[in-house]
């Protein structure tokens, strides 16, 4: 989908002030209110935009531990298995299927540390997970980021190139 300057204006003030309403975004924007309303809907059906519901932080209410957790699967099960066995554990915020060594990837959020243990104990009771290696997040550095990712590409400004690899 393409985005130009007043989508990207336009997403930039809803995720700066969520509340806002259709008629105030319209008059910040100097558009009509039906325009930002026409492309508010546009932004939606086409899935730019998933969702208008809170961003919820998971430490503010007794989960201040993030871990991610690299899950080997039974193979026997099927992914569509696991997955509706591991959706019923709500510490499991994100689950992913990926390549390389592992067969998904989950985030968790735990109590502390040490409930990590426990969150991980749920996971391979459902008896669809047969391995798992964790990492718990220490600090978290660039977090949901896609708006800049949504600004960039409305300028139509170039990405960033890799660095060139060196033979060494």
């Amino acid at each position: 989908m393409d985005i130009d300057s007043l989508d990207s204006r336009l997403v930039t003030l809803f995720c700066e002030r969520p509340k806002l309403s259709v008629l105030e975004a319209s008059r910040r924007l100097k558009v009509a209110r039906a325009t930002v309303q026409a492309r508010l809907d546009r932004l939606m059906s086409r899935g730019v935009i998933k969702s208008w519901a809170p961003a919820l932080n998971p430490s503010e209410f007794g989960f201040p531990v993030t871990a991610y957790c690299s899950l080997t699967v039974r193979q026997d099960s099927g992914h569509a298995v696991v997955v509706a066995a591991l959706a019923k554990i709500p510490e499991i915020l994100e689950l992913h299927t990926v390549s390389g060594d592992s067969d998904m990837l989950a985030r968790v959020v735990a109590r502390s540390n040490a409930d990590v243990q426990r969150v991980l104990d749920l996971i391979v009771a459902t008896q669809t997970v047969v391995r798992s290696s964790s990492v718990i997040v220490l600090q978290t550095h660039i977090e949901a980021q896609a708006l800049a990712l949504l600004q960039a590409t409305a300028t139509g400004a170039p990405m960033p190139a890799a660095p060139a690899r060196t033979a060494g």
